[in-house]
């Protein structure tokens, strides 16, 4: 592979930024994206709205915040795993997500075919 680490986790980066903005319709403060052996972590910042934010204040609209979030993301999926694969040219098998409400930040795990890390 010719694209050094920091390129294709900036890539990685980009492409998600672009699928939040085009699915979900807003993107997130911040993406970091980091390659460690077989899998790609990222950490969206700012997730939430302001509204899902006191939504959140309450146990009941914690839950269903987190529940239509994580739905939002899971029906998405396949079209960033098509990404991820295409950047690194291995094959995602396997996506993890939560979100934190307290925080707002969002972690996506995506598991690869092969330790990406000792290639590059």
């Amino acid at each position: 592979m010719d694209k050094t680490k920091g390129v294709l986790e900036a890539e990685i980066s980009k492409v998600l930024t672009h699928w939040e903005k085009t699915y979900l319709g807003r993107g997130s403060v911040s993406v970091k994206s980091d390659i460690v052996r077989d899998m790609v972590v990222v950490v969206l910042k700012g997730v939430l709205t302001p509204a899902e934010y006191a939504v959140c204040q309450e146990k009941e609209g914690l839950l269903s915040v987190k529940e239509m979030r994580n739905s939002l993301v899971e029906s998405g999926v396949i079209e960033i795993k098509e990404a991820l694969s295409t950047i690194t040219d291995l094959e995602v098998v396997s996506f993890y997500t939560d979100l934190s409400t307290i925080t707002g930040e969002r972690i996506m795990v995506f598991k690869l075919s092969e330790d990406l890390q000792s290639k590059l």
